[in-house]
């Protein structure tokens, strides 16, 4: 008897307000957002601090993480306790603090069994002048220690340039900042735990926001990575065609711009998917622009119709 195919789950993102945060989720992809300061959509996630629910179809009303522990089979009863992605596009009106984010092992010892963060960024819109801030000047931990003790900011921090298209994988350990004017869409680990190391002295009801220094300190790695290899730039792409964009150890992140019609097998534990660009239709199910989705394990072949650009993700196996 031939088994049942498992329909897209389509999910309800979650929005996060911050001081740098602003409104072009709403000008832009015509989200509900709660106010004009909104700088995180989290598209799909069954993380605490963030867990989306189904929005439709014979799983609506179930949150991601009730999915993850009920239905393991969706996600090729793949192992471990926590869904293992975060997708979120990110919103920066205003620059970002300097931050770093723990591995694993750090994680898990010092921010109670968390998982650490690895994560990539592609730059779904920026200035024509943007730089985004990726690694640092230091030599060694002593000299990245007191250029932080002296507030050395701009000797410490790397700024590099980048333009719309360019896809940037962020390792933990790695001193990075998203930079006023930057729309991006974010892979990484399920995981909320971010250091700060500077803030430019901004205030939240009349308090600077709380730094980490000492584990910023901890886990930064010197000397930085070399850029050369971090930043890939994929905005002329051929369509119909799936592009591999980064592989690491927790994600592989995929483009795909469809202009007519496409068909391709998931055979992925599941796959994610974000629309960023355009409209169209999977399956006989619209898709637009800002919707989030999953194709479970077992869903088969996938047709999508349309002028569409996807944005992709899956766990290696």
């Amino acid at each position: 008897m031939a088994q049942t195919k498992q329909p897209a789950i389509f999910l309800q993102p979650q929005f996060k307000e911050n001081i740098w945060g602003g409104s072009r989720l709403y000008t832009e992809y015509g989200y509900d957002i709660p106010g004009s300061h909104t700088g995180e959509c989290w598209g799909i996630s069954a993380h605490p601090n963030g867990d989306c629910t189904v929005r439709e179809g014979i799983y609506k009303g179930m949150k991601l993480s009730q999915l993850w522990a009920t239905q393991r089979r969706l996600f090729g009863n793949l192992p471990g306790e926590q869904f293992p992605l975060l997708v979120k596009m990110i919103d920066a009106r205003e620059d970002l603090s300097i931050q770093v984010h723990p591995d694993d092992a750090y994680a898990s010892a010092h921010e109670g069994g968390s998982l650490g963060k690895t994560e990539c960024w592609y730059l779904l819109d920026c200035p024509s002048d943007a730089q985004l801030v990726v690694g640092h000047h230091a030599r060694t931990k002593q000299e990245l220690k007191h250029m932080i003790e002296q507030g050395k900011w701009e000797d410490l921090i790397r700024r590099i340039p980048v333009q719309k298209g360019d896809l940037i994988q962020i390792e933990p350990g790695t001193v990075h900042a998203i930079t006023a004017g930057c729309l991006i869409l974010e892979t990484q680990q399920s995981s909320d735990v971010t250091y700060r190391v500077y803030d430019y002295g901004r205030l939240t009801d009349g308090k600077p926001r709380q730094l980490h220094i000492a584990q910023s300190i901890d886990v930064i790695t010197v000397p930085a990575k070399s850029i050369g290899d971090s930043v890939k730039n994929l905005s002329s792409l051929a369509e119909n065609k799936w592009h591999e964009a980064i592989a690491c150890s927790y994600y592989k992140v995929f483009l795909l711009h469809v202009n007519g019609t496409y068909a391709f097998e998931q055979n992925n534990p599941f796959l994610t998917i974000s629309v960023v660009e355009g409209s169209g239709q999977i399956d006989g199910n619209a898709l637009k622009k800002g919707d989030h989705l999953i194709l479970p394990a077992g869903y088969g072949t996938a047709q999508i119709s349309g002028n569409v650009k996807l944005v992709a993700s899956a766990v290696p196996v």
